[in-house]
């Protein structure tokens, strides 16, 4: 099988890494987004995809827009039988999507229809999900809506942030790309259509997606610090500032380890005790505080937060 790659981020490279070892793949070239200016430096950086590309001696194209007459060009130059495709970062044309006789096969990371779009690992933590899963389709001219080839279900660990589970995702998808890819050549993969009725949206995430609701219970609040890891991650305003929180759940069902009377101050209250920073929360339900970043320091754990600003209980977060 003659094969071009199409990716990004880091997510894909396990998949390409397994396709350049197996004997009855050729990959004869790959597509990944331009070089651009990454981090606080912005510095301009390869993306991991090329860098893994360049390292197995691969030919790597990083056109600016795929739609292009160029890239149109190139692909029907490459003829390949196959695009694999994961996370490449831009909408393929319509017009595109015959060149390859098998198709665009696309890498998923959902138990498609649910959680369609740019960020389904980081909602389906957000959401509290306990499994997800990877679909392989054929990609058509929607928003992954094309036609689901095979699927693998992944159980998410209560207290898994977005970036483990990736991890954990991108090194169990490489192989069911694989078994997709022998599927299709040999002709034993019926392709099925998605159930669009069930269809659920993983949009891209914003920087408003971190801000903390303390009105939220706390597992929801925590579910959250998990799945906007590591951006926008979750912040809240405290004394004028953005303070992001760490944390996790001491109680879900209501408690009484705030002492009496810190319900009726409000969600957001703060109760320090022995050295540990509690946080009131919705529907009488308790966060306890683990690390806090005010912008402009350093992370620091709790205690240091406490005692380095001598801070007090009844304080609040989400006061401006």
């Amino acid at each position: 099988m003659h094969l071009l790659f199409c990716g990004t981020p880091l997510f894909a490279v396990p998949t390409l890494k397994l396709l350049l070892a197996q004997s009855d793949i050729e990959i004869v070239g790959v597509i990944t987004q331009p070089d651009r200016p990454r981090g606080r430096g912005q510095k301009v950086s390869l993306s991991p995809v090329k860098e893994a590309a360049l390292a197995a001696g691969l030919s790597v194209h990083q056109p600016e827009q795929i739609r292009a007459s160029e890239s149109e060009a190139l692909l029907r130059k490459l003829a390949p039988d196959c695009i694999v495709i994961i996370a490449y970062g831009q909408i393929i044309p319509a017009r595109l999507l015959p060149i390859p006789k098998l198709g665009w096969i696309n890498l998923h990371a959902s138990l498609l229809p649910k959680y369609r779009g740019a960020a389904p690992i980081n909602w389906a933590v957000v959401n509290g999900e306990i499994r997800t899963g990877l679909t392989t389709m054929r990609i058509d001219a929607g928003m992954d809506t094309g036609e689901m080839l095979l699927q693998r279900e992944v159980a998410i660990g209560p207290n898994e942030t977005a970036p483990e589970l990736t991890i954990r995702m991108a090194d169990l998808g490489a192989p069911l790309m694989a078994e997709t890819l022998r599927g299709l050549a040999a002709g034993t993969i019926a392709s099925k259509p998605q159930n669009h009725a069930q269809a659920s949206y993983a949009p891209m995430l914003k920087k408003e997606d971190g801000r903390i609701d303390w009105k939220r219970p706390a597992l929801e609040i925590y579910n959250r610090m998990r799945g906007f890891a590591p951006w926008p991650g979750a912040y809240t305003a405290f004394h004028g500032q953005n303070c992001h929180v760490w944390g996790e759940v001491v109680s879900n069902e209501g408690s009484a380890s705030l002492p009496s009377g810190a319900d009726a101050l409000g969600p957001g209250t703060l109760h320090f005790e022995k050295n540990e920073l509690f946080v009131w929360c919705g529907d009488a339900t308790v966060l306890r505080v683990r690390a806090v970043k005010l912008d402009g320091r350093k992370q620091v754990s709790a205690g240091e937060f406490a005692n380095g600003a001598r801070r007090k209980s009844s304080e609040r977060f989400g006061d401006t």
